[in-house]
């Protein structure tokens, strides 16, 4: 008996003394690689960017985001965002809703459908529009017939991003509310409430913060798209074209200065949203006691 407690005790004492790390030259360099990627990958072409903006002065800055074409971009893209999140918002609850409080056949079929968009090439999502869409599309004759315009027009624009956008919320809500579970719905039902004042006051209060991450994550997703909004968007300056397709229209066109320009507010957006972003998460983890 004693010789077992003694043994227990050593093995404990071991497993409280000994602490495997690896040695202190190798976490240096692993550290300086790590830093040395991140800048000159991430931080050096961003400072770039700046540079480049400001090259010719603030006088050609000024003139390049004030353009009416780069203002038409800048307020489109802002639409764009403005539409598509709300709409992933509601979709992203009411699947998470779906896939984590109710078992159903083809719950794994709609988890995998969510994941679709992370699957597919945005230029893929684009063409499947067109194909729809378009004049000699499956329902572009409808379209014609009834005035209605689709592809190469706003609405082809919110429809791609709102498809390559899709999982954001979603993904981080089903497994938030697949921790949490079930038991304080089943509460509030109990005691008498309706299910709308149940999600009112129990469901969103404890998702809320997974939410708004979800959303920062689409918006910055939706300001920055390129590709599926490409294909749909027909290039059409003052009308049709994002701030990233503006952008590449400039600097094809040789106006370096000007692309710059309005990549460097791209870019300040970036920003914002990373703080946002890191505001999120800190203030989740402290409502949340430092688990998230």
């Amino acid at each position: 008996m004693a010789g077992s407690v003694s043994l227990q005790y050593s093995n404990t004492q071991l497993q409280t003394t000994v602490k495997p790390s690896e040695p202190r030259l190798v976490r240096w360099i692993l550290i300086i690689l790590a830093l040395a990627f991140l800048g000159l990958f991430l931080v050096l072409p961003l400072v770039a960017i700046f540079i480049k903006a400001f090259e010719k002065g603030g006088e050609v800055f000024l003139s390049a985001i004030s353009n009416p074409d780069a203002l038409s971009a800048i307020k489109l893209t802002f639409l764009v965002a403005l539409i598509t999140v709300p709409l992933n918002a509601v979709f992203g609850i009411a699947a998470a809703w779906a896939v984590t409080k109710f078992q159903f056949k083809g719950k794994n079929l709609l988890i995998t459908v969510i994941d679709l968009p992370f699957a597919i090439s945005p230029v893929i999502a684009g063409l499947v529009f067109v194909l729809l869409f378009s004049s000699h599309g499956l329902f572009g004759q409808w379209l014609l017939d009834h005035n209605l315009r689709i592809i190469f027009a706003v609405p082809g624009i919110v429809l791609a991003t709102l498809l390559v956008t899709l999982p954001f919320v979603a993904r981080e809500l089903i497994p938030l509310m697949q921790t949490q579970g079930t038991a304080d719905e089943e509460a509030s039902l109990t005691l008498g409430a309706s299910g709308w004042k149940t999600f009112l006051l129990v469901t969103l209060p404890n998702i809320k913060w997974g939410l708004l991450y979800g959303m920062i994550l689409c918006s910055a997703r939706a300001i920055g798209e390129f590709g599926a909004v490409s294909v749909v968007s027909g290039h059409i300056r003052g009308v049709t074209n994002t701030m990233p397709l503006h952008i590449e229209i400039l600097y094809n066109e040789y106006q370096f200065s000007a692309a710059f320009a309005v990549a460097s507010l791209m870019s300040l957006l970036a920003i914002i949203t990373l703080i946002v972003k890191n505001l999120v998460e800190w203030k989740a983890k402290k409502s949340f006691g430092g688990e998230v």
